[in-house]
């Protein structure tokens, strides 16, 4: 069971004639049994964890706390709590954790094929016309790199990656800029989806006015529809929005038979509009451009796997620009 334990000892430096504190001496290990026990709140926990006795970790904590001349941790009842300052070393701790953990991947990868797992984050329509090219790309020359994909709306990949929970996201541009890398790596103008039959189509460039009598099929949420409707104004409160659906592949389908009309990235829509299940009209006025970006933290370590991701994905992007150039 936890157990009480002394607070930490003056240090006094003797035979300089005053008083002065020891220079701390940590070590990983105490810091590792620290970091368990503030996690668990418990030093039998944390020794059960880290596979050792309770009585060890009781005295790695202690010896922690001499050092420094701080109690670290506070008991009440059955629990212990982190001090204002073991709940400033309890941030230092973690990142050295990491960092420690970092060097030892890093060193082991060195002169390594890339292998191990990827997170990505992406919503629906960026998995379905961005990421295929570059994925094949990949796979081509990393096939033992796994790639893992978390599909969601740009908002909910933007938290995840801040949150540190994914290596990538491709969102939707802009987003705010403080603590990510951002690679732009796609840009698409916006146009009005219509089935080959729709009267709209008798004309080569409709404006709001004319299109807001129509039924008109969204998507459910997400960064493409807010900038819509900021863009509308008032315009929006008049739009006859007759359906919403949570795939692009849906609204299409739907668009396709009569069912409305909709909006959506020109390439989204090239296949159908060849196909002639579609036709694809610019809305005049719109001017709306969507941009994807690549993002990652900028404190984040990338393995060496996420290194050459980011190789493929700008190797992607140039040929990508010296096939529309030529």
């Amino acid at each position: 069971m936890d157990c009480e334990y002394p607070s930490p000892a003056r240090h006094e430096n003797r035979g300089s004639g005053y008083d002065a504190p020891v220079q701390p001496d940590m070590n990983l290990d105490q810091i590792r049994n620290f970091h368990a026990v503030a996690v668990h709140r418990s030093f039998t926990i944390a020794a059960e964890k880290l596979f050792r006795t309770q009585p060890a970790i009781s005295t790695q904590v202690r010896t922690l706390e001499e050092e420094l001349g701080a109690r670290l941790f506070d008991r009440i009842g059955k629990r212990v709590y982190l001090t204002q300052a073991g709940d400033v070393l309890f941030d230092y701790a973690e990142r050295l954790l990491n960092l420690h953990d970092e060097a030892k991947l890093a060193v082991t990868e060195v002169n390594t094929v890339p292998k191990g797992k990827i997170l990505i984050g992406a919503n629906e329509s960026t998995c379905l016309y961005v990421l295929p090219q570059i994925f094949a790309l990949f796979k081509k020359k990393y096939p033992e790199v796994q790639i893992s994909i978390y599909r969601n709306f740009s908002k909910k990949v933007l938290d995840k990656v801040r949150g540190n929970q994914l290596d990538f996201g491709i969102v939707t541009l802009p987003v705010p800029e403080q603590e990510l890398n951002i690679l732009p790596i796609a840009e698409d103008e916006l146009w009005l989806i219509t089935s080959p039959d729709h009267p709209l189509t008798l004309q080569t460039s409709p404006d709001l006015e004319e299109v807001v009598s129509y039924p008109f099929i969204f998507h459910t949420a997400g960064t493409t529809r807010e900038r819509l409707r900021k863009h509308f104004g008032s315009q929006w409160d008049r739009l006859h929005i007759s359906m919403e659906l949570a795939s692009i592949e849906t609204i299409k389908k739907f668009v396709s038979i009569g069912m409305g009309i909709s909006i959506v990235p020109k390439s989204y829509a090239e296949e159908e509009r060849r196909q002639g299940t579609l036709c694809l009209l610019p809305l005049r006025k719109l001017n709306l451009i969507r941009k994807l970006g690549l993002i990652y933290r900028k404190n984040r370590y990338l393995s060496r796997a996420c290194i050459v991701f980011l190789e493929v994905v700008e190797e992607s992007m140039h040929a990508l620009a010296m096939e529309r150039s030529g």
